[in-house]
């Protein structure tokens, strides 16, 4: 790779970065507003939000370990952007990515339904199928695994370069 090829691809890292942080900060913003702002200001006019509100911050639970994965990519692409290894980076961003978004996936499909349960006093189904969910928790766990495997393909790198 040559040093200008180096440079931009540094640039589109920085660049990527800074999307990932326009886009945590905006849509937490906006999840802020809609599930903390919102039923607050409903309160103090004298509604009681408070079931309604606990089911949609449930809701929106999935979301918040989402945002995570995108601000653990961005958090990457950061550390790339300033010179950092790319496999050692690679490996941590992939755990964490894949931590997220299994994590986030899995609650979509099984644990905003059955807490909803909870507050709801039984409604609701045992599973929501959730195809988008189902899918980011099969990846997010796949990725969870490739970092693993990188991780371990560092370890042995770094063995063999103690060899040579």
């Amino acid at each position: 790779m040559s040093q200008t090829d180096l440079a931009r691809f540094r640039r589109r890292c920085a660049q990527f970065r800074w999307l990932a942080v326009f886009m945590v900060i905006s849509v937490g913003a906006l999840l802020a507003l809609i599930h903390v702002i919102a039923p607050a200001v409903l309160t103090l006019r004298g509604e009681d939000v408070a079931g309604r509100w606990l089911t949609q911050a449930v809701w929106a639970l999935p979301t918040v370990f989402y945002l995570f994965a995108v601000w653990a990519t961005g958090s990457a692409m950061g550390q790339l952007s300033k010179g950092r290894l790319i496999q050692p980076t690679l490996a941590s961003a992939l755990r964490r990515v894949g931590l997220a978004l299994g994590f986030g996936g899995l609650l979509s499909v099984f644990g905003v339904t059955n807490v909803s349960r909870l507050i709801e006093d039984g409604q609701g189904g045992w599973a929501y199928f959730d195809v988008a969910g189902m899918t980011l928790g099969m990846i997010g766990g796949a990725l969870f695994l490739l970092g693993g495997v990188m991780e371990q393909a560092g370890k042995v790198q770094a063995e063999l370069d103690e060899m040579i």
